[in-house]
């Protein structure tokens, strides 16, 4: 995107996240570093009220925002703030609270509502528990977001230099798990984080992995049937289609031999099944993506951390990388769609130029 010599910045929205988190503190303490401001154009969707309080508790007197209406009034260089609530809300750092929880909500769907202007999302984390209590059948941001743009085909996606894992399953009881996984799901589930690898991440020829349900991948049956009369079968489907689908593979051997190494991403098929092994290797500088969506979203793969907030200690890295990856995940994007959007097509002519004659 050029606006005659001068590059145009991508322009991304932050949301605060809960007032009583780390949200609001991780974001003041990153973009008092002005460096952050030539990767792309932010705008917060919070609280004056929560950004003055963290700006004075950690001392950052220096630190500005812009004030304005819509995203479409963003400007480069400055940190814009779009008023996401105007609740008057006690602010106590570390405690959860129901108030706390709206006001988050508040600023996610206000976020949600300029989306026409952001090219990306970036959300700080919320107390999923205090939300439900302001949205029926509030289960985090990822099924609030995909709800919002009519999407029902998305995934929760973790990436990290070192691993990338999606899920098949997010947020459902263990005991639930099985009875929740279908042909279906999974075949879905891998078209979704297979589009995205290429689109997103551009990795043009991914290779997945996809982990069984049952410990040792179902033991040809002996501990399971999930694997050879749901898993295996959408495995061998998509191989069929071309794509490099291998697995199902027992996750405590994948893991522990480090076979994940020789895979662009790997497919669990329960929360923790995936997110035990990425937090183990990625917990400050992972960042939880959701593939599938109209929208660039991303966010910290860590929570509220109610027991560091208003510290100034919480890690940055985690929500850092989450503005990066979504600023380069984005500009991913828009390059996929360039390189595609118009191939050449294959002639007679084509076919003669570059023949090869032995």
């Amino acid at each position: 995107m050029t606006n005659g010599d001068k590059t145009e910045k991508i322009i991304y929205g932050i949301t605060q996240g809960d007032p009583n988190g780390v949200g609001m503190e991780l974001i003041l303490r990153i973009f008092s570093d002005e460096h952050i401001f030539k990767y792309g154009t932010p705008v917060l969707y919070g609280s004056p009220k929560t950004f003055s309080f963290y700006k004075k508790m950690l001392g950052l007197e220096d630190l500005r925002y812009h004030l304005i209406e819509s995203a479409k009034d963003a400007q480069e260089g400055k940190l814009n703030l779009v008023v996401g609530s105007s609740d008057e809300l006690q602010i106590n750092p570390g405690e959860s609270s129901e108030a706390a929880g709206k006001e988050a909500l508040n600023c996610l769907n206000k976020a949600l509502e300029d989306s026409n202007h952001i090219k990306a999302l970036v959300t700080a984390p919320l107390d999923k528990q205090t939300v439900a209590h302001h949205q029926t059948g509030f289960s985090g941001h990822t099924g609030h977001i995909a709800n919002y743009f009519g999407v029902d085909n998305y995934a929760m996606f973790l990436v990290s230099d070192e691993l990338k894992v999606a899920l098949a399953t997010e947020h459902y009881p263990v005991s639930q798990v099985a009875e929740n996984l279908s042909q279906s799901i999974i075949t879905n589930k891998l078209e979704v984080i297979y589009n995205s690898l290429r689109e997103d991440l551009n990795i043009i020829k991914p290779r997945i992995a996809v982990l069984g349900l049952n410990p040792h991948a179902g033991d040809n049956g002996l501990l399971g049937k999930e694997e050879s009369e749901i898993i295996k079968p959408v495995i061998d489907q998509a191989f069929e289609k071309g794509k490099l689908v291998y697995g199902p593979y027992s996750a405590d051997s994948f893991f522990g031999s480090g076979n994940y190494k020789s895979f662009d991403a790997v497919l669990a098929m329960y929360h923790d099944q995936g997110l035990i092994p990425f937090k183990s290797m990625a917990f400050y500088d992972g960042v939880n993506f959701t593939a599938g969506l109209p929208i660039i979203r991303t966010s910290p793969d860590h929570g509220t951390a109610y027991d560091l907030a208003g510290k100034g200690t919480a890690e940055t890295l985690s929500m850092r990388n989450a503005i990066h990856d979504a600023i380069h995940f984005v500009k991913n994007r828009l390059q996929f769609i360039e390189d595609f959007s118009n191939p050449l097509p294959y002639t007679e002519f084509r076919r003669e130029r570059f023949r090869i004659d032995f």
